[in-house]
């Protein structure tokens, strides 16, 4: 099978971020299929932007569209947008021409798919739909845009089109059936894919810590750890009140990574003495960091979106790594009680974090190990990309 996969963000080990669509589609090229990956050359989740027009990794294709780098969520990335989707409509007969079996159309926003349609038209082939958010909705829910923004409007029209005319959707979100119906989709065409993890990266021994990495995980008292983004959907906030009021508890706080709020949280947490920010490890140290974490924290704002349903890459982390979660949530979905591998309290509740930090704090080692080991066994059993990629395949069949 021939697999057009078109995603703005696509990533790679060799750029960072996004990391879904290269263990998908590395997945399938094993599998003996073609991967045609085509993305724009500026993503502002990549850690190092590609340099080369066309390039192949791990048997994967890439092509590096040209468009404008930007920062923040205003004109300038509304014009790096238009420029991938406008070359994307310029090159359809060259795509097309390449005979793909199927066009995903993967790129957050929702206006990939009509250049999306108008390949998979010419070339015969099926036309999927990914959804990783539900844009607008998310726009308008968590940032406040209204319904009527003429870029509100746009996502609306180019989410209707996509429901309506896509062959398969494929959506990370596992609660958005409701939601989805009512916007034109036949529920006949969807697939749940959630976010997953890569079984060899945490096989054999882990890559060495960074020293000062290795130096905060060492000392007295039980580590509650995170590892991820320092933005607001993470909800670090909370964790650093609950900090506050664990002063006199057996337990230290360590964070890793980097975020808009990170300087931010560290001036919050300055009279905290328990409480060690740090640099982001390389992806090839999050097993050895992870193994350092007595409980890890996964938190959430209270956001009525969440509804729909939550995919976490760092949760899936955690599970992977046979890590007892403190999860402050309230989503439509909970992988912590689904795998029994934590324990979930509600979001944005100081005491309610601090409370189930320690009853985590009081069962013995053992104890959650067993709860890890659940964790484990979950998330190789259920988000595995190699299970997830034959679940893709399978709804294109």
């Amino acid at each position: 099978m021939r697999l057009l996969y078109l995603n703005h963000y696509a990533g790679s080990p060799k750029h960072g971020m996004e990391f879904r669509p290269y263990y998908l589609a590395r997945e399938w090229v094993r599998a003996g299929h073609e991967v045609r990956m085509v993305a724009a050359n500026f993503s502002h989740v990549r850690a190092t932007q590609p340099r080369e027009a066309a390039e192949v990794i791990d048997g994967i294709g890439y092509e590096w569209l040209p468009s404008p780098a930007y920062r923040g969520n205003g004109l300038g990335r509304v014009k790096n947008i238009w420029a991938y989707c406008s070359r994307l409509w310029r090159d359809a007969d060259e795509l097309a021409a390449w005979r793909p079996d199927a066009v995903i159309a993967s790129s957050t926003y929702p206006m990939d798919i009509w250049p999306a349609r108008r390949i998979a038209r010419k070339a015969g082939a099926k036309l999927v739909f990914e959804v990783h958010d539900l844009w607008p909705l998310s726009p308008i829910e968590l940032s406040g845009m209204s319904p009527q923004h003429p870029f509100a409007r746009l996502c609306a029209w180019a989410e209707g089109t996509a429901y309506r005319d896509c062959d398969v959707c494929v959506s990370m979100l596992p609660k958005t059936h409701g939601y989805m119906a009512s916007r034109g989709l036949s529920l006949s065409k969807l697939c749940i894919v959630p976010n997953g993890i890569s079984p060899e990266e945490w096989q054999g021994e882990p890559a060495p810590l960074r020293a000062d990495v290795a130096a905060a995980l060492r000392g007295d008292g039980l580590v509650v750890g995170y590892a991820g983004s320092m933005g607001e959907p993470n909800a670090l906030d909370t964790l650093l009140d609950a900090a506050a009021l664990l002063q006199d508890a057996p337990l230290r706080f360590v964070l890793v990574g980097s975020g808009h709020l990170q300087e931010q949280l560290r001036a919050r947490a300055a009279s905290l003495t328990k409480v060690r920010f740090l640099d982001p490890v390389p992806k090839a140290q999050i097993p050895a960091l992870l193994a350092g974490f007595d409980i890890a924290y996964q938190g959430w704002q209270r956001q009525s979106l969440y509804r729909f349903g939550i995919a976490p890459n760092k949760l899936m982390d955690y599970l992977m790594a046979g890590r007892a979660v403190l999860h402050s949530v309230e989503a439509g979905n909970d992988p912590v009680m689904e795998s029994g591998c934590g324990l979930s309290v509600p979001p944005a509740d100081a005491r309610a974090v601090a409370d189930g930090l320690l009853k985590l704090a009081a069962l013995s080692p053992a104890q959650r190990a067993e709860m890890g080991a659940r964790g484990r066994a979950h998330v190789l059993a259920a988000h595995s990309y190699p299970v997830l990629a034959q679940r893709f395949l399978d709804a294109l069949r």
